[in-house]
């Protein structure tokens, strides 16, 4: 018998007309027999999770790279569980959809005092949790659900935040109609006045500028405009820079490219042209310490444009609607073109590394982020755990089409191994790169078994440098608080799966990391090396940034 079309299949088909491919999560028995709709639909694929933290930093790294992502959990217990990954999700704008499954609206509707509750009666407290870290929410019924879940995902899409969907365990199967037509038909337009008076008042400030830039950072990630942004800096000839949130968001093998901004513990070169510029052409940027050297930023704002996903700003006015792709795509057609010698560009890719020679000594970060260059291939995806990981590999060159994925602003330590099965899952041609501490990796551990599960083939350089090395270097360098048990991390593969799905490695020299690298160059299973370095060694940039961290919280 045919089944008639409920409100499950609705929000289901939504999800898939939107991007959604796979759906991360946890079951419990609010949420159980809807799952049995997601695991018949033709267009999802249920990917069952350790705990609901962990789905929900899967969800996020899928979202990163492919547009959207989307977790379901159960009632209470499993959603509070996921709430910090979601918040992580709204702190950095990834769209993730968060589905509840809840209970009967007829036990709601009476208070009934039923398990993954606080035993008082009131259903809605989490929700409302939900609201400080969802740009949109809703609990569903019968009567609104189609309109409700239409509202929530749109809002998603546009405002590049998760959503929160509270689902009753009886609405699911309800009658409804099919969508008539596309949820988004088509993208936001900007204002032809508005883009009138902004180049009518911005224009001559940058054709004027002796000293012009680029500096874009992780929102031209988030409204896939790398495109756009390409086309105006290769129009206008400008030196460009990134911010390490939004590294990879320009090609870094181009020859306009003069490296990661990072305040005054930058380059000499990239301070000097972001700080002396007289018009900064600031693109999808939000100024965060762990990405500015502590804000030690030097540029003035009077000398900043911005241009924001839905607005521009600059001379003390503000121009919208005006999307972000239009408006790098208007700038282009009139911005003066300046020739690469008057610019006086010195790129990247011209600031040539010394070829690497292995010694027999001991490894270090310096000579380990210097090999690993050298590893790095066109289109890979590159996650770095926040801590030595991160700003180890902010300031290290990406190959042309790589994708740099990590957290600086909510800095939750163990996202990226959760991440990075939802980014491999996302696109699953595409080489993913892991670098997380041992700290890091034992909060979230767990979740190697389903990316081993999913015979997906990441390779993961997990960093043991003996405990919280980033803690130590603000606070408490011989504290107990900073240690953590020391696992025999090379067996961890073989015990969260078959032996044969995995090649693990352990590494403590320079000669040995070389080796092993060369051997895995091309890989056909999942990739596993313990990279063994001392406790106090970490890269430059996180010394200086700790420095100041800790006189920060002083």
């Amino acid at each position: 018998m045919k089944k008639d079309y409920t409100i499950g299949d609705y929000l289901l088909d939504r999800l898939a007309q939107i991007g959604v491919q796979h759906v991360f999560g946890v079951p419990g028995d609010y949420n159980l027999m809807f799952l049995d709709e997601v695991l018949k639909h033709k267009e999802l694929e249920w990917i069952g999770n350790c705990n609901e933290l962990n789905a929900a930093y899967a969800a996020d790294g899928y979202a990163r790279l492919n547009g959207i992502g989307a977790v379901m959990t159960t009632f209470g217990v499993g959603e509070l569980s996921a709430v910090n990954g979601i918040a992580g999700s709204y702190a950095e704008h990834v769209p993730v959809v968060k589905v509840t499954g809840a209970p009967t609206t007829k036990v709601m509707k009476e208070g009934a005092y039923v398990h993954h509750t606080l035993g008082d009666g009131n259903f809605h407290r989490f929700s409302t949790m939900f609201r400080e870290v969802t740009c949109a929410q809703t609990i569903l019924t019968v009567e609104n659900a189609s309109q409700e879940i239409d509202r929530v995902l749109l809002a998603c899409l546009t405002e590049k935040k998760p959503v929160h969907i509270v689902l009753p365990i009886d609405v699911y199967n309800k009658p409804a109609n099919k969508p008539k037509k596309q949820l988004l038909d088509e993208e936001m337009k900007s204002n032809e006045k508005a883009m009138d008076e902004m180049l009518t008042n911005l224009l001559m400030k940058i054709n004027k500028a002796k000293k012009p830039v680029i500096l874009a950072d992780y929102e031209v990630y988030r409204y896939k405009a790398e495109k756009e942004l390409m086309h105006f800096a290769e129009k206008s000839g400008f030196p460009l820079a990134t911010l390490s949130m939004g590294k990879g968001v320009f090609d870094e093998t181009h020859p306009q490219f003069i490296g990661v901004y990072n305040g005054d513990l930058s380059d000499s070169y990239i301070k000097q042209r972001i700080d002396e510029s007289d018009c900064i052409i600031s693109v999808g940027v939000k100024l965060t310490d762990s990405i500015t050297g502590g804000f030690s930023q030097g540029f003035s704002e009077e000398n900043v444009i911005h241009l924001h996903p839905l607005s521009v700003e600059g001379e003390g006015e503000k121009y919208a609607p005006l999307t972000m792709k239009d408006t790098l795509n208007t700038l282009a057609h009139h911005v003066k073109k300046r020739e690469r010698e008057e610019m006086d560009i010195i790129s990247t890719t011209s600031r040539q590394q010394q070829p690497f020679e292995a010694t027999d000594e001991k490894l270090t970060q310096t000579r380990f982020f210097e090999r690993l260059s050298y590893f790095i291939k066109e289109d890979d995806v590159l996650l770095a755990d926040q801590g030595t990981s991160f700003f180890g590999a902010a300031t290290m060159p990406l190959k042309k089409g790589g994708t740099f994925i990590g957290q600086p602003l909510w800095g939750s330590i163990g996202y990226t191994l959760p991440a990075v099965l939802g980014s491999q899952l996302a696109d699953k041609e595409r080489r993913n790169i892991l670098l997380i501490g041992d700290g890091s990796f034992q909060l979230t551990a767990q979740e190697l078994s389903t990316i081993i599960y999913q015979k997906i083939k990441p390779i993961i350089f997990l960093i043991n440098n003996d405990g919280y090395t980033v803690e130590r270097a603000i606070h408490g360098e011989n504290k107990s608080y900073n240690d953590i048990v020391m696992w025999d991390y090379e067996k961890l593969p073989s015990i969260f799966g078959p032996k044969e799905a995995s090649e693990t490695f352990k590494v403590q020299t320079e000669q040995e990391l070389d080796d092993m690298l060369n051997k895995i160059e091309h890989h056909d299973k999942l990739v596993f090396a313990e990279i063994k370095m001392n406790r106090d060694d970490k890269p430059e940039l996180l010394t200086e940034l700790s420095k100041r961290f800790s006189s920060q919280n002083s």
